[in-house]
């Protein structure tokens, strides 16, 4: 496992650079200042001078306030003005303080601080306490600050200010989350925003709520986490504060890192950055770069993240914030490891141990010792990466922080397993794996599926070493528990109140003995394929390489066979890793798709005359334990890039294609079609009369895209073949065919929620990003777009027994831990419990025939998964180019 990434120390622990003690505006201590003024032309400019540091303050423009503040300073001083003198101070400090020049925001608090005291203004005291408390907090030193804040408290409370209330319960959170006491933070947080609401005091709500995110984050609730960092980001732009704006970013940054979602993270702290450095903010560009870095590093990029940490640590040390420069150090000890350069990994992270445990910080504490443990781990020193590890996992709980201690116990886990000790390494795992599933409790689907993949590492490691103990029951239940856990949770979410059928809200993975019973009640053979890495400390794209191929074979007797397949000689003889042989199986399927393109031609993929085939990798090893029966059906629950393997075009070493020995269906985990069997059993039992008719489309009127960026629309072109298909099934099935401008998405979409089976010819189009704009094409109309995304797929409510995709790249998208999210995806989560798509850009006049046969098939036996087969074998007589018949694959329930 990697080292764990520092994004959010930097600018969690002090999310508010300008510190949350606002300039008061003049009015603010109005009483004694109104006493002390007098008709002199000097106290008149410098009141003048006083609002316009404060208007320039609050847009970023901390020298223009600087010299305006400084000006009135010298006509306060002139008209004998000791409040407004006071005042002015404080606002100096405060500027100082927003450009992270420490040592003079002390020396003019520290001016007006006995000022205030002989004016009698306590309000004033009380603000002057507070900035120094920002101060010490700034440099780490936490006991000092929580004494000014709670001393400012004290004497806002007393006078009845609740604004400054407001202010030194915020500070307060945000010192005792520097601690990383989180649960008491969020008690001062709790507390103080709804003052800031009660007084319309915008900006302090927006702080607020960057300080309740940041919190939230740090107790991996991150729905929570990016709700608060949003509701700021719109009240810093509405209310023109430029640093808060920038602030609020960078945070929203972190929060997408730390559900893996990298790119948003890049694209918000790109934006937060250069704010930053226009308004001269040097601790917040430190923060900016900090946590670019750390994406550059997620992302393997390990030179432009060097880089950005160095840049970082530079400014850290430049303005004396010991803690964001211990956290700098950590990150460059990282990338350090990454590029195997171990000594310097450990001096970086012994130099930042060393600091976080002169200031307190007990969480950088924990991660330094993390981090020391991996490279202990790297350098053959297992005992010390041991201990290391454990002294981290002693800190993260008593701190409260459920996120670290799963990644402490994941890499102690590991170093306990590459020093044999299996039992203890199990131990460990396993309760990594209960931390993590109880911190996806709670989250969105999508954002479930991000943050599986950061955590998918503790599930594969844990199947190696339940392998190393012969015990391959219990691997596959492990191998089960981690794939399509959000798939399940959102398919149980959905209809777990629809049905008296038993065990159908149930989410928890299922156990060996009840994946025993799903291959029962399919009867059919399971296999499922689960890829292993080698690289157990750095798993990551770029350094990790599959060693291992783990195949359980579950028949529907029950009986479970494993076989491993070895990997590793796939890089070592040809630098190839098994995505490749995927890709390069699939360049000699091409062919002529629906809209008349060629897909990538065999020699655009590297050499791979040598290479081992897919047959031999993935049927080989298993062809003693398929059934004979050519009926029987066999169910492939592939992962990672295996997806996108076309099954039944796989080739033995006699020429012969799988479809030919056996009845094939895939889908994305086992517990899944236990579910889509619950689902075609609850349509089942629904009255002959609440099922409609089926619905079938064939080339509606396209609409238009560019097919390039910058390029102006054009629409998509007709596809004859798709129109000569719909019509020939829809008289199979005694329907009329809609065909043209009558497909409009608003009609089908109005349709299929009552029908029974939905068949629509068209153009398809990928997302491999996101996977939910993956799109089918139909006619736009004036209250749509024409093109049916997977994200409004998943908002529908169908009962259709069977929905046919019959288009390009139907059965791809963002291919994912959690399965592929695309449409496929959407539609079971929808309701449909039998999907049949497409692995590829199918060509026209093949698929029609391909469907036609299909349903006559169909007719005549209502098995879908051997009428497809029938129909793959009936077309490769007439166009035994498998690209031409092999791309679609059913997925969920054969009957």
């Amino acid at each position: 496992m990697r080292p764990p990434k520092i994004a959010l120390l930097v600018s969690l622990l002090a999310p508010l650079p300008a510190g949350p003690f606002l300039p008061l505006p003049f009015g603010a201590i109005a009483s004694s200042a109104a006493q002390a003024q007098t008709p002199d032309a000097r106290q008149t400019d410098a009141d003048r001078l006083f609002q316009q540091g404060e208007q320039q303050l609050q847009t970023s423009q901390y020298p223009a306030a600087i010299e305006s503040w400084q000006q009135a300073l010298e006509q306060y001083r002139a008209a004998a003005n000791r409040n407004g003198e006071a005042k002015t101070l404080v606002n100096l400090g405060n500027a100082y303080d927003s450009l992270s020049e420490y040592a003079k925001a002390i020396e003019y608090y520290q001016q007006a601080l006995p000022i205030f005291r002989q004016v009698g203004n306590p309000s004033g005291e009380a603000s002057a306490l507070g900035s120094l408390g920002n101060i010490h907090r700034a440099v780490s030193q936490y006991p000092r600050a929580l004494e000014y804040y709670q001393q400012a408290l004290s004497i806002f409370q007393q006078v009845g200010n609740p604004s400054g209330e407001a202010v030194a319960l915020a500070n307060l959170g945000l010192t005792y989350s520097a601690l990383s006491q989180y649960p008491r933070a969020l008690e001062y947080y709790q507390q103080a925003l709804p003052i800031f609401r009660q007084i319309g005091d915008r900006r302090g709500e927006a702080r607020a709520l960057v300080n309740l995110g940041n919190a939230y984050g740090f107790l991996s609730q991150y729905e929570r986490e990016i709700e608060d960092h949003q509701q700021a980001l719109g009240i810093f732009r509405e209310v023109g504060d430029r640093q808060g704006t920038a602030l609020a970013l960078m945070n929203l940054g972190n929060a997408y890192e730390a559900l893996s979602q990298y790119q948003k993270a890049i694209e918000y702290h790109q934006q937060a950055l250069p704010i930053f450095q226009q308004i001269g903010d040097r601790g917040g560009e430190g923060a900016a770069l900090t946590n670019l870095g750390n994406v550059f590093q997620s992302i393997a990029q390990y030179p432009r993240a060097i880089e950005a940490h160095q840049q970082a640590l530079g400014i850290f040390q430049q303005i004396g914030d010991r803690n964001s420069a211990a956290s700098a150090l950590l990150n460059l000890g990282n990338a350090y490891q990454f590029l195997g350069q171990y000594p310097r990994a450990v001096e970086a992270h012994q130099q930042a141990l060393g600091i976080f445990q002169q200031i307190g910080d007990r969480k950088g504490e924990a991660l330094a010792l993390m981090n020391l443990g991996n490279a202990y781990r790297s350098l053959s020193q297992p005992q010390k990466a041991i201990e290391s590890h454990q002294q981290a996992i002693a800190i993260f709980r008593q701190v409260g922080d459920r996120s670290g201690e799963g990644l402490a116990l994941n890499n102690l886990g590991v170093t306990l397993f590459e020093s044999g000790k299996t039992d203890a390494a199990e131990k460990a795992l396993v309760a990594a794996i209960e931390i993590w599933e109880s911190l996806r409790a709670g989250l969105s689907d999508e954002n479930k599926i991000s943050i599986f993949e950061e955590q998918a590492r503790s599930y594969r490691t844990l199947q190696r070493v339940l392998i190393a103990q012969n015990k391959p029951g219990a691997a596959l239940a492990i191998a089960e528990r981690g794939r399509a856990r959000a798939f399940v949770e959102l398919l149980a979410q959905k209809f777990g109140d629809k049905t008296s059928l038993p065990n159908q809200a149930a989410t928890s993975a299922p156990s060996i003995q009840q994946i025993q019973q799903i291959a029962q009640d399919q009867n059919a053979t399971l296999v499922q394929y689960s890829i292993i890495y080698d690289n157990l400390a750095r798993e990551n794209p770029g350094q990790a390489r599959e060693s291992a191929l783990y195949i359980w074979v579950i028949q529907p007797d029950g009986q479970v066979s494993f076989r491993p397949v070895d990997l590793s000689s796939l890089w070592q003889q040809h630098s190839a890793s098994l995505a490749d042989v995927v890709v390069g199986h699939q360049a000699f399927l091409a062919g002529r798709n629906r809209q008349g393109l060629t897909a990538a031609s065999a020699s655009a993929a590297p050499s791979r005359a040598s290479w081992p085939t897919l047959h031999q990798l993935l049927i080989d090893p298993i062809a003693d334990l398929l059934p004979q029966d050519p009926d029987a059906h066999v169910i492939f629950i592939p992962q990672g890039s295996l997806f996108q393997v076309p099954f039944p075009a796989l080739q033995d070493a006699k020429g012969d294609y799988l479809i030919q020995k056996h009845t094939i269906l895939t889908a994305p985990s086992i517990q899944v079609l236990a579910l889509t069997r619950q689902q075609r059993e609850r349509l089942a039992s629904q009255p002959k009369s609440r099922q409609g008719e089926a619905l079938i489309l064939g080339n509606p009127a396209m609409p238009s895209m560019a097919l390039s960026p910058g390029e102006p629309k054009e629409p998509l072109s007709p596809l004859p073949g798709a129109e000569a298909e719909a019509k020939a099934i829809a008289a199979l099935l005694k329907v009329n065919a809609i065909t043209g401008g009558q497909g409009t998405e608003t009609a089908i979409v109005g349709k299929m929620p009552q029908a029974r089976l939905i068949h629509l010819a068209t153009h398809g189009l990928l997302d491999n990003v996101r996977g939910l704009e993956s799109a089918i094409a139909l006619t736009p109309s004036s209250t749509d777009d024409g093109f049916l995304t997977a994200a409004e797929i998943l908002d529908l409510q169908l009962q259709a027994e069977l929905v046919v995709l019959s288009a390009c790249d139907t059965a791809r998208g963002k291919i994912t831990g959690d399965g592929v999210i695309g449409l496929s995806r959407s539609l079971i989560s929808a309701g449909v419990p039998s999907v049949l798509v497409s692995l590829w850009a199918v060509p026209d006049a093949p698929t029609a025939d391909l469907m036609t046969a299909f349903y006559q098939n169909l007719q005549t036996n209502p098995n879908k998964a051997q009428a497809l087969r029938q129909a793959m074998l009936s077309t490769m007589e007439t166009y035994p180019d498998p690209g031409d018949w092999a791309a679609f694959t059913l997925i969920g329930e054969a009957e």
